[in-house]
């Protein structure tokens, strides 16, 4: 899937690219081209961790295939984009089907969230994400 957005690719399209891929329930293999060996996720707390998260590519690698038996159909509604340099800004709705039960939802409903990222890109490739998620119970 990366193959189709060249590295040539402005930081905005690689990003909006890389949202495509995950909404089309991309996994480890779809996404690494689109990231960094330094490559570094930080949430800010949220529902389903409140303690917020910082994970290293491989732990969101990881993360990618085994989110496939946690979710099913994402969207991506993109809300708003703002790009600077390599510094991209989206703000997006976020839904999906929860796949099994967790703590808020129960297998078979709609999660939702508002999401806000700021991604760094250089060289063609994401860098870092830091990612602010608000769900909707």
């Amino acid at each position: 899937m990366a193959d189709e957005f060249p590295l040539r690719a402005s930081p905005l399209e690689r990003v909006l690219a890389f949202i495509r891929v995950l909404e089309a329930g991309g996994g480890a293999e779809d996404i690494r081209p689109f990231l960094a060996e330094s490559f570094v996720l930080t949430e800010a707390p949220h529902l389903l961790a409140p303690e917020g998260s910082t994970r290293t590519l491989r732990e969101v690698l990881a993360g990618a295939d085994q989110s496939r038996e946690v979710v099913a159909g994402q969207e991506f509604i993109i809300r708003r984009t703002t790009c600077e340099d390599g510094r991209v800004a989206v703000e997006a709705d976020w839904s999906a089907t929860v796949l099994m039960d967790l703590r808020y939802w129960d297998r078979g409903e709609t999660i939702r969230a508002r999401t806000s990222s700021v991604f760094e890109v250089s060289n063609g490739v994401i860098t870092s994400q830091d990612s602010y998620d608000c769900y909707f119970r």
